[in-house]
């Protein structure tokens, strides 16, 4: 009776040793000796201790950080790129049975792929069209990890590190076309300008008097302005015009 109540409790010990729990998040691959057969979904799940071997998967996105790449871009400049990689385990058998290490096997296919596909690009490329490039390396890399039962959801380029000398020849070109910019407004200024001052000579050549009083006007302001007294150059042309009106009234008088 006494060997029967040891062997019992053995059982229930083994037995005992046999429950697993998986958290929502989490799904079980259980091999029966080392044969593969079937996934357990989250819960209070039980297994044949000695027998069954679980294999615990993480279904929650992740974050990987793929460590700086040197790239050499199609127009010959050597830079250094990192990225982060958003993905996750879609098919918990196929991360176990299909590759070793589903975690290290995607961190190495990332940083291949990051140099693969920004090594195609040109550096203007690079640096103008980043989400062009992202969505280049998600199919890129998704494509190769689907037979993990991986799904990589997004790419983010985060960094591009130039060399020293082309940071510099860049902050040249930009500096070229910020006063390449600046000398075009300029010149619409002035463009502008001359389309005012021509309209305003089109308008005072139409009135007899416009261009005398604009003149008078003129030097009144350079009086009211410097306190001295200025020998201006006063053209009788100007006022040819004005003595005639006069004279014109003065004879009209005389005739009535």
């Amino acid at each position: 009776m006494p060997m029967i109540a040891i062997f019992g409790l053995v059982l229930l010990g083994l037995a005992i040793t046999g429950f697993r729990v998986l958290k929502e998040y989490e799904r079980g691959v259980v091999f029966r000796l080392g044969r593969f057969v079937g996934v357990k979904q989250a819960g209070l799940k039980w297994i044949i201790p000695f027998v069954d071997q679980m294999e615990r998967v993480g279904l929650r996105e992740i974050v990987m950080d793929v460590p700086p790449q040197d790239v050499i871009t199609r127009d010959n400049v050597s830079v250094k790129v990192n990225a982060v990689v958003y993905f996750r385990v879609l098919h918990p058998e196929n991360a176990i049975i299909k590759v070793e290490n589903y975690l290290y096997g995607t961190s190495q296919l990332a940083q291949t792929t990051l140099r693969s596909v920004c090594g195609k690009a040109e550096l203007d490329e690079l640096l103008s069209e980043r989400e062009k490039l992202n969505r280049e390396l998600q199919e890129d890399l998704d494509g190769g990890t689907d037979p993990w039962g991986v799904k990589v959801r997004a790419v983010e380029i985060k960094h591009i590190d130039l060399p020293t000398e082309m940071q510099r020849a860049m902050a040249k070109q930009a500096e070229a076309e910020r006063e390449r910019r600046a000398k075009i407004i300029h010149a619409e200024g002035e463009f502008q300008a001359a389309e005012k001052l021509k309209l305003a000579s089109d308008i005072m050549a139409q009135s007899e008097y416009a261009l005398q009083l604009r003149y008078l006007q003129t030097l009144a302001d350079i009086a009211t302005e410097h306190n001295s007294t200025i020998l201006f150059p006063f053209p009788i042309d100007l006022v040819e015009p004005i003595l005639g009106s006069r004279k014109r009234r003065e004879k009209s008088k005389e005739e009535r």
